[in-house]
């Protein structure tokens, strides 16, 4: 059997990887091919373009790269055919796989996005797009499963990988072997720095969260930054020339993004699976996101909810700090870190945080039985 998976970031990467290791424990002679990064990559993908050049972010930077973007869309759509791929596994860059899986479906490949795109929050057109162009859509959080239903697109809620892969009292547990790990003593005052994993995000957010680290640099002994991958890295490292007073107290780390959380005292962190491993790591945080002016006035006119961080969707009321677009200024960013740095009693937090991970929990190989069952495949129960 052949799989094609396509993941268009970090994030989607890390997932990629860990339904590869699912799929194969489940059918060992499975081939993959697609699109990933390392991780993927390092499971044994055949990967047929550098993930990278399927990053995109808000509205117009896919505008501007469209012609590039259609030329990559048609190259893998040839490719994944000339595999001979059973199946399709879209990962998260829901605009890009459900327009690919569009392509691939009438062509008798199956089709399955997995991560939906935030469906409840748009217009309605993108259901009726994905009722055209997906056989199964699998859900990371419970809540998008009635979506689906209610306009009859079969639909899978499997769980968020994050939540079966870190252990509830893990965050509270390993702390002190995470400062250990990372040469950092007990008593140490200590803020991860998480400011996305795309370079537009980096470029913007990064900039706005090492301004807030300079206003802090008094009260904070330790800011760990950890990096995407070698690319984010050295754009993070060019962002902070421009901070030289903060050389002594920022550390810049290759990935280990939960040793970070699991070392921190708070997180400052761009939206996104960022704000959910905090969560499930039990670490009180500040969510910030800012994009182009011209992409917000669009979201902005689109978009019809009342959070965008994680935590507080999960919970459907503020958990965590939101600080978003023209919010997103380093002096309110220091400021709802200094709060969070100060409080005293953080126990009710905790306890939703854990509440909600409860409910994100399912079998690691959830998604995989899934996908398998979609190709005829008979799964052991």
């Amino acid at each position: 059997m052949t799989i094609a998976m396509v993941a268009g970031e970090a994030s989607g990467d890390n997932l990629g990887a860990s339904l590869m290791r699912q799929l194969r424990l489940k059918a060992p002679d499975i081939v993959f091919v697609g699109v990933g990064g390392s991780a993927m990559l390092g499971e044994g993908l055949d990967s047929l373009v550098d993930m990278d050049r399927l990053s995109v972010n808000g509205f117009v930077d896919p505008i501007l790269r469209l012609p590039e973007l259609i030329r990559i869309l048609v190259k893998i759509r040839n490719r994944i055919l000339g595999s001979g791929a059973d199946c399709f596994v879209g990962i998260d860059s829901n605009f890009f796989n459900i327009l690919l899986a569009g392509m691939l479906r009438p062509r008798g490949v199956k089709t399955v996005q997995y991560v939906s795109p935030t469906v409840w929050a748009w217009r309605s057109g993108r259901i009726r797009r994905i009722k055209r162009n997906v056989d199964l859509m699998l859900t990371l959080f419970p809540f998008e499963e009635a979506v689906y239903l209610e306009h009859g697109i079969p639909v899978a809620f499997v769980g968020h990988p994050k939540a079966a892969e870190i252990d509830p009292e893990e965050g509270i547990a390993e702390r002190s072997a995470a400062r250990a790990a990372l040469s950092l003593p007990d008593d140490a005052s200590v803020v991860a720095v998480l400011p996305g994993s795309r370079s537009s995000e980096v470029d913007t957010s990064g900039r706005d969260f090492f301004a807030a680290a300079s206003l802090l640099k008094h009260r904070v002994d330790m800011f760990l930054v950890p990096a995407a991958n070698d690319q984010r890295q050295a754009l993070i490292t060019q962002l902070l020339n421009d901070y030289p007073d903060l050389e002594p107290s920022v550390r810049v780390l290759s990935g280990e993004s939960r040793t970070a959380m699991t070392a921190a005292d708070v997180v400052l962190a761009n939206s996104g699976t960022a704000t959910l491993e905090a969560m499930l790591l039990k670490r009180p945080m500040v969510m910030s996101y800012r994009i182009g002016r011209i992409s917000y006035l669009i979201v902005s006119s689109l978009v019809r909810v009342k959070w965008f961080a994680l935590p507080n969707i999960l919970a459907d009321k503020m958990l965590v700090p939101e600080l978003v677009q023209y919010n997103a200024d380093p002096q309110q960013l220091a400021q709802a870190l200094d709060t969070l740095l100060e409080a005293e009693n953080t126990a009710e937090l905790l306890r939703e945080f854990d509440e909600i991970h409860h409910r994100l929990r399912k079998d690691e190989s959830a998604a995989a039985v899934e996908i398998l069952k979609l190709c005829g495949v008979n799964v052991p129960s």
